[in-house]
């Protein structure tokens, strides 16, 4: 009988075990480490293969963020796929993912390489970036897959998929802080902001740091927090040791991290150290990290089942994943709450997310759109958001907003051993009300080209924003037949020209990455130019005065992932303008004619330029590059006047800094490809060609006069070659550029800097 009793308590014990009695409950503690942390992603995958089970999750920084996305029902195979994604490297390195530019809100391309936001009541204090990297979109990201699972659960971070903790470091008191409660999102991203890389935030007025300072490994949170029977501990960090006295960055390390202990306290536990060969910001080696982070838990993991066993079965825990992240599904926003000083700064913010007549709840697809269309005012510096439940089961987004300091100095510039450097200076202010308002001044300065631009710009708010400008615009340039270097003295001017023109536009969105610009224009020019290259130091220059206006209409769709020298993305631009103006030209002595010429031009010009990157590999990039001109701009009084007025070649930078009678027409089109090839971090080789045709050029007859050749008689072969590093400041280059049809077809240039200029007032 005894036997029997035995064998059946054995089998009522199995059966209890079975249901959950008596298991051991497993803690799993994530150390920080930037992107070497995402080898605990590799470690959560190893543990579930073996089917063993994770109870409680505590971590720090990276793990923070690794812990709380599972924490949140995601798989490790789901977050892989999130960490090894390109939208994820974009956002690491604080890119705008693709689509979520919002071109709307961008200026024009300058020539500035510096930026420097400044108020006058604290010009230095406060003027200094406190991140270097962008976080909008990493914040939206964590607020769209770990803000509202948090709301939904109360806030309660033990009534998420896995009980979770994360601490973060409030410095202004010395201490490590433990998160078990609140927005999880910002929890998470107050534990994984590194001073420098990311900026702070506030919690309830609380500045919080990176939790890694002060407790890097927070197997002490998870005694105290869950006291689980068994922990799993995986550790990627150690207390560094500064060897160099000259080791900056280092030492500033030493001074602001307390030592943590990377140890267990008892031996119900084990740890795994991943060792990945990964930087502490190299994200784009995410998937060496993982691979590193799965091998090492499959070397413990013998150990770890003779201490937990295989209790958990994958189709329950997805079953139960699955039935978490349907509760979790998403709720539309029904109010906004924006945190900003001002009411009508705070209307503004509102207008520009709900619309108040509609009504409508905001849908999540929406939020991430107007979102990044808000976030692109220059007006405002950071967002920061988080929702709550409201008792009708829909939420209330909360905003954290920061205006960005009132004024903005910009310098750059483009330096170059040919005669064509240029300074750049500009200064903006910005107003943050009832309208997003800028105050815009900038200036060029050189000897080939100086420039006066002054705007002020008016965005009013809404679910489909539009903005208006007024604008103010003088170009000089002045060009040399010289191809000096930097220290050579140039020739005499042969040609200068004068713009000056004034005008109002209007812009409004279109698609992400496009808008619509109407422009209307009244304008001044003068030239003044020999029309010969041998004149003497008595002649005097032909003058071509025209004044007139314009209308235009452009639609641009700019995806580039540079202002210049991209390598990604692609380019459209379409633009259509009418122009009516009167022409004055006045005969110098080196003319042909000896009398004052007046004549009326009423024209159409028709723009369009395409470029496209549609082959990106790890070891080169290949794009098309196309543009064509349609212009039916009657002759003006001599060859040099109509030459001057005709559209000119620019699918090459540098063709912006030689006067080219060459490459000018009325209509022509081009085509080109583009090849680069990256061969470090910042450095790349660029080949560009392209093939120019134009369909008629101007020719001079003999007797002075002026007409066009028979069409297609003129086409060329035309490139250039680059080595470029791309600095924190600008690109520095050397390039070898190819025009055959030109006197001197190589020229070769070292520069630095960005061959960018304000916009032709016709031309």
């Amino acid at each position: 009988m005894k036997s029997k009793s035995a064998v059946f308590l054995g089998f009522f014990c199995c059966f209890l075990s079975f249901l959950g009695f008596g298991q051991k409950k497993v803690g799993l503690v994530l150390s920080g480490g930037g992107a070497t942390g995402l080898a605990h992603i590799g470690v959560l995958k190893a543990l579930e293969e073996q089917h063993i089970p994770i109870d409680y999750i505590c971590g720090t920084s990276a793990g923070a963020l690794v812990g709380a996305l599972y924490a949140c029902g995601m798989s490790p195979s789901e977050i892989e796929a999130l960490v090894t994604s390109k939208k994820f490297q974009e956002m690491a390195k604080g890119v705008i993912p693709t689509g979520r530019r919002y071109l709307y809100r961008e200026k024009n391309p300058d020539a500035s390489m510096i930026s420097l936001p400044f108020s006058f009541d604290s010009l230095l204090s406060k003027a200094l970036p406190m991140n270097f990297v962008q976080p909008m979109a990493l914040d939206f990201e964590m607020f769209r897959l770990m803000g509202q699972s948090g709301a939904l659960v109360d806030k309660n971070f033990d009534s998420l998929f896995v009980p979770f903790r994360c601490v973060a470091s409030d410095i202004k008191n010395k201490r490590s802080v433990v998160f078990g409660s609140g927005d999880l999102n910002a929890a998470v991203r107050a534990s994984m902001t590194y001073p420098m890389y990311l900026n702070p935030i506030k919690i309830n007025g609380v500045i919080y740091f990176d939790g890694g300072l002060y407790n890097n490994f927070p197997v002490d949170v998870m005694y105290e927090k869950f006291n689980p029977d068994f922990i799993i501990g995986s550790n990627v960090s150690s207390n560094s040791v500064v060897k160099d006295e000259n080791d900056f960055l280092g030492l500033i390390d030493q001074m602001t991290r307390f030592p943590t202990n990377y140890q267990l306290p008892c031996e119900n536990g084990i740890i795994i150290r991943p060792n990945p060969s990964v930087s502490t910001f190299d994200f784009s080696s995410a998937d060496k990290a993982i691979a590193e982070g799965y091998l090492s838990t499959l070397r413990v993991i013998d150990s770890i089942k003779l201490q937990v066993g295989n209790r958990s079965d994958s189709v329950l825990l997805e079953i139960k994943r699955s039935r978490f992240r349907q509760n979790a599904e998403r709720h539309p926003i029904t109010s906004v709450a924006p945190s900003i000083q001002g009411a009508k700064a705070k209307e503004y913010i509102i207008h520009s997310l709900l619309n108040p007549h509609a009504k409508k709840p905001l849908r999540w697809n929406e939020l991430e759109q107007r979102y990044y269309k808000l976030y692109a005012a220059e007006q405002i510096d950071f967002m920061y958001p988080k929702v709550s439940l409201k008792a009708d089961s829909t939420f209330n987004l909360e905003l954290q907003v920061r205006k960005s300091k009132p004024f903005k100095m910009a310098i750059g510039g483009h330096l170059s051993s040919r005669p064509v450097n240029t300074g750049y200076l500009g200064l903006t202010y910005r107003h943050l009300g009832k309208f997003a308002t800028s105050i815009h001044g900038e200036s060029y300065f050189g000897k080939f080209y100086g420039s006066v631009r002054g705007e002020v710009n008016f965005d009013f708010p809404g679910v489909f924003p539009v903005s208006s400008s007024a604008y103010f615009t003088m170009n000089r340039w002045d060009y040399y037949r010289s191809y000096a270097t930097f220290f050579e003295d140039v020739k005499p001017s042969f040609l200068v020209q004068n713009e000056m023109y004034y005008g109002v536009k209007f812009k409004h969105p279109l698609l992400a990455n496009s808008r619509g610009e109407l422009d209307l224009r009244l304008f001044s020019l003068e030239d003044d130019y020999y029309q010969t290259l041998n004149f003497l130091s008595t002649d005097t220059t032909d003058i071509t005065y025209l004044k007139g206006n314009l209308v235009s209409y452009e639609i641009t769709d700019n995806a580039l992932n540079r202002k210049q020298f991209a390598n990604e993305g692609h380019f459209v631009l379409f633009k259509a303008k009418f122009l009516s103006a009167l022409e004055t030209t006045i005969p110098g002595t080196t003319a042909q004619f000896d009398s004052t010429v007046r004549k009326q031009h009423d024209w159409l010009n028709i723009n369009f330029e395409a470029q496209y990157y549609f082959l990106n590999t790890p070891h080169f990039h290949l794009g098309f590059h196309a543009k064509a001109m349609l212009n039916s701009q009657s002759l003006f009084a001599n060859y040099t006047a109509s030459l001057l007025s005709m559209p000119t070649l620019n699918v090459i930078p540098d063709l912006e800094t030689y006067f080219f009678k060459e490459y000018r027409s009325p209509q022509f089109v081009c085509l080109g490809s583009n090849l680069v090839f990256p061969i470090i971090k910042s450095l790349e080789a660029r080949l560009d060609a392209y093939y120019y045709q134009p369909f008629v050029v101007l020719e001079k007859l003999n007797d002075g006069s002026v007409t066009y050749s028979k069409p297609f008689k003129a086409n060329s072969f035309l490139g250039s070659a680059s080595l470029l590093y791309f600095t924190p400041f600008g690109p520095l280059r050397a390039t070898v550029n190819y025009f055959p049809l030109a006197i001197t077809p190589w020229n070769f240039q070292v520069s630095f800097g960005y061959v960018l200029f304000n916009e032709r007032a016709v031309r």
